[in-house]
């Protein structure tokens, strides 16, 4: 979304591949709830306080910089949505999974619990809300789940799709304090290859603080 002037605004809008095909049901299941923003296209150290033509002109740079065209890679997109933190927050807040990627073998579990730095003038918390965990391809998991919240925002992924194409649209959401994993066992997925890879995507919901987990699975040669 682009400010063309302080009358006009462009949106340039697509739909995700779930979206569409929500929309394609017809059934009324496509609804718009909740969105998003972001400055991917912003860069900040361009700001000039020493313009010499005057305040009017110190972000004048930033300004001019080109929009991103809309695209549904949600790996690539939107990697840094805007947030509301309390007035006087001096610094932003961080995730911290304790991993910046991971390995598991084929059937191994792990439980990540993430933590927030930097967050309502705590060196760390747990947000009340919890945490999204959004994973490109839940075809790598036999287990996704989230717990912690309590039953009824707590989610798990259902993990009973077609598990002889990859690369088709089965990313999966759930939320939680807590997220377990566990690395698929089926060794059709691997085909010819001795790993998989994947990412997972976690976002503090009270925070907003982002996080992108790389995740590698191995196969394990009978």
């Amino acid at each position: 979304m682009g400010y063309l002037n302080n009358q006009v605004i462009t949106v340039d809008a697509i739909l995700t591949k779930k979206g569409r095909e929500l929309l394609a049901r017809n059934d009324g299941s496509f609804q718009i709830s909740q969105f998003a923003l972001s400055d991917d296209e912003i860069d900040y150290t361009l700001y000039n306080p020493t313009h010499p033509s005057g305040s009017s002109f110190y972000g004048e740079a930033i300004d001019n910089m080109p929009l991103l065209e809309a695209f549904p890679i949600e790996t690539q997109i939107m990697k840094y949505k805007l947030a509301t933190l309390p007035r006087g927050t001096a610094k932003l807040p961080v995730l911290d999974l304790g991993y910046s990627s991971i390995t598991l073998k084929q059937g191994a579990s792990l439980a990540i619990t993430p933590q927030t730095l930097n967050f309502l003038g705590n060196a760390t918390a747990f947000e009340t809300s919890g945490y999204t965990a959004t994973i490109s391809d839940v075809r790598l998991m036999s287990t996704f789940t989230g717990i912690g919240i309590d039953t009824d925002a707590s989610t798990t992924a259902n993990n009973n799709v077609n598990t002889t194409t990859l690369g088709t649209n089965v990313s999966t959401t759930v939320i939680g304090s807590q997220f377990n994993l566990r690395a698929t066992t089926v060794n059709t997925l691997f085909g010819t290859n001795s790993t998989l890879s994947t990412t997972i995507v976690f976002v503090g919901i009270d925070s907003g603080a982002r996080l992108t987990l790389p995740v590698t699975i191995t196969k394990v040669n009978s």
